[in-house]
């Protein structure tokens, strides 16, 4: 049986990697769409693997982006965001990928979506998974997306040019609201296990944030402990359900989305070792974290979920913003401890009328193109 060809590119955005598409590329119904998606990222695998496809078998790797004219007029172009579920026949578009939005602009300026003179191009994005808008400052040479420079991020070896991304009011992409039921703090209650307090914030993705000492964790745990330990990684899936439910995100459990809300639990940070073996102090961070996406613990946090928490890190009464090791104010950088290294962040949040608001959050990555040609996929009806 032929296949079928399709222009596409490969490209590390931060510390995620995924399939690129023009929207002219790709069918605009979106059924078939998302067949196109699966086949290329090589979904579902039993084997959990994706060895048919593009995919590398985890979450921050099985990803497909489509970029296409802006339906804007405060924007250059529309970016669509799809995370692929590895064993399961499911594309979700439930949320924005914080770390692939990063390579949107090099992908825009190298593709010629864009006009680049100077030494840097400003690019207005459009989200359509969040309706939001994205402001990527990205430097050039000779007309070019640069690759080149010090830069470095945790969790990606070697270094880039830096791509500053600030994500223009995050507030309420998912639910319309900063604060979902209005509260900085929830109880969550599972049957067998007992109460949970958790700070459900939207901003840029939803997220339940939860204390780690509530399950006699320090918050260092590294990803294999946390992944090995099976009756802790049902009880954060039964709660992120729960938080699902609570946001209004689903009318039952069962319908929560998969990639929405994301769950993490918080601490104060203590000395630990990397994922490279690099010691990190107590004292370089104000806050450690620990991310699940997609049913996985993230290798080094989600961007949006990492911007959520920065956010959270403002709200006032937040467990967050409770736990953090050094006085802050309404603005200004927090340090994130993470299984990788130390994940800065930019946010600011102010109050109107005891309604906290979220104005901006912002962060800074590298990106590369890997691959640009043709990718293959069996023929379908």
């Amino acid at each position: 049986m032929a296949q079928i060809r399709i222009p596409a590119t490969f490209m590390r955005g931060g510390s995620s990697k995924g399939v690129f598409f023009h929207a002219r590329d790709v069918p605009k119904d979106p059924d078939r769409r998302n067949q196109v998606i699966l086949a290329t990222i090589g979904s579902p695998d039993p084997y959990g693997r994706q060895l048919n496809g593009m995919g590398g078998g985890v979450s921050s790797v099985s990803k497909a982006v489509v970029i296409g004219p802006s339906s804007r007029d405060d924007a250059d172009l529309d970016y669509t965001f799809a995370q692929v579920a590895v064993s399961e026949s499911l594309v979700d578009y439930a949320s924005n990928c914080g770390n692939l939005s990063s390579a949107v602009g090099p992908f825009a300026i190298d593709s010629g979506l864009v006009s680049s003179v100077g030494e840097c191009c400003e690019i207005m994005i459009h989200n359509t998974n969040s309706c939001k808008l994205i402001r990527a400052t990205v430097p050039l040479v000779d007309g070019m997306a640069r690759v080149d420079g010090d830069f470095e991020i945790p969790g990606v070896s070697g270094s880039g040019a830096r791509i500053r991304l600030d994500f223009l009011d995050p507030g309420g992409t998912s639910t319309g609201s900063l604060l979902p039921t209005r509260q900085p703090v929830n109880t969550l209650i599972i049957e067998g296990e007992g109460a949970f307090e958790a700070s459900l914030v939207d901003s840029g993705v939803p997220c339940a944030f939860l204390s780690a000492e509530r399950f006699g964790l320090s918050g260092s745990e590294t990803v294999a402990e946390l992944e090995a330990n099976s009756s802790l990684m049902k009880l954060v899936e039964r709660l992120r359900r729960a938080a699902a439910v609570t946001m209004q995100l689903a009318d039952a459990p069962e319908n929560a989305p998969a990639s929405a809300p994301k769950i993490g639990l918080v601490a104060r940070p203590s000395a630990f070792r990397t994922l490279a073996g690099v010691k990190i102090s107590a004292r370089q961070a104000d806050l450690s974290a620990r991310i699940w996406s997609m049913g996985q613990v993230h290798r080094v946090l989600p961007l949006t979920g990492a911007m959520c928490l920065a956010v959270a890190c403002r709200i006032p009464g937040s467990i967050c913003q409770m736990l953090l090791t050094r006085d802050t104010d309404t603005g200004g950088g927090v340090r994130l401890a993470n299984p990788s290294g130390i994940l800065p962040l930019d946010s600011q949040v102010t109050t109107v009328g005891n309604v906290p608001i979220a104005r901006h959050v912002t962060a800074y990555r590298t990106a590369r193109t890997l691959m640009e040609g043709m990718v293959f996929i069996p023929k379908f009806d």
